[in-house]
Order: C-alpha cells, then structure tokens, then sequence
C-alpha cells in the first residue's frame, strides 16, 4: 500500500512553513531583516541573495543595516535593494547600508494584506493538491483490493482531518500577518 499519513502530513506543513517564509518578506510597520531575503544581487557573475554577500541587522525599530563584505559590491547591493520594487530608499556610507523604512500608509497597508491574501491562497491551493494525492493514493489502493472499503473510509477522514487542520494554520498566519501589517 503506498498511503502514508506522515508523508501527507509533512507536505501540508511544508506548504505552511512556505507561507511563513513568504509573509516574512512582507514589510510591516517594523524593520525584519527577512525583509531582504528574496533579493537578488549580481555580483561575481551571478545572482547571489543578500544574505551571501552581506550581514542585515536592524540596529533600530524602523532602519535596517546592511554590512557588506566586499567593498566592491557596495554599489551592486545597493541597487539591486532600489531596484527590488519593496520601495526602499538605500543609503551607502562606506562598506554599511542604511535603509530607513517610511511609515507605511493606509492604502500601502490594504495592498500587503491583500498580497497576504493571496499568499495564503496558494498555501491553502498547495494543501488541498496534497490532499488530492492521498486521497487518491487510498482510491487506488482500494481499487487494487490492497485495502478494504472501511479502510479506506477511516483513511479518507485522517487525510481530511489533517487537510482542516493545516487549512485552519495557514487561516491562523493570515489573521496574525494581517494584523501586524494593518497595525498602526
């Protein structure tokens, strides 16, 4: 028989640690270093995150600072922060980057919760895909008589009791991101 709950399970929680890395890069009210993670930067002749190139710490509640390794990336991190479209002003003193984060405005508020939205949207999209797979793994195995038709059924109740249960953990993380962006 090829249904295994743990599998089943361990797919749904990679969808809502997934979700979790995506909210972190949504800016809120405060500054988070994680802000910085989706960003590339061309250097060495390749696409490198941030996070490769430099150290990002958040010295104050509204400013990020950005430790650069290599002087000579300075420049190549400080525009790829520009051109990240999060609409961060970068500031070069010598091998730092200061990035001040203006406060955010109610319709800039409104369109973070709606991407949130959205985000945990395809979280939820992920989890049912996840839940069609087991389902339909235990179909099959009830189709090739490998199991029987209780079986099935008590199997068929565990993939959706987890499936409510990780649905229910992302509508969780939605509430809680929402709030902290909608949060003044």
């Amino acid at each position: 028989m090829s249904f295994n709950k743990d599998d089943i399970a361990k797919r749904m929680a990679g969808a809502v640690e997934s979700l979790k890395h995506d909210f972190s890069g949504l800016r809120t009210g405060r500054a988070n270093p994680a802000l910085l993670d989706n960003i590339k930067v061309d250097v060495y002749g390749a696409l490198m995150p941030v996070s490769q190139v430099a150290s990002v710490s958040t010295p104050e509640a509204r400013m990020l600072s950005v430790s650069v390794w290599d002087r000579s990336n300075v420049g190549a991190v400080e525009k790829a922060i520009t051109n990240s479209g999060l609409g961060l002003n970068p500031i070069a003193e010598g091998q730092t980057i200061r990035i001040s984060l203006p406060e955010l405005t109610e319709e800039r508020r409104k369109e973070l919760a709606k991407v949130a939205s959205q985000q945990s949207e395809s979280a939820r999209i992920a989890v049912r895909n996840v839940r069609r797979d087991g389902m339909d793994q235990i179909k099959k195995s009830e189709k090739d008589k490998e199991i029987s038709e209780d079986d099935a059924k008590r199997m068929s109740d565990v993939v959706q009791k987890l499936t409510d249960d990780y649905i229910a953990k992302i509508d969780a993380e939605l509430e809680s991101k929402s709030a902290e962006i909608m949060k003044v």
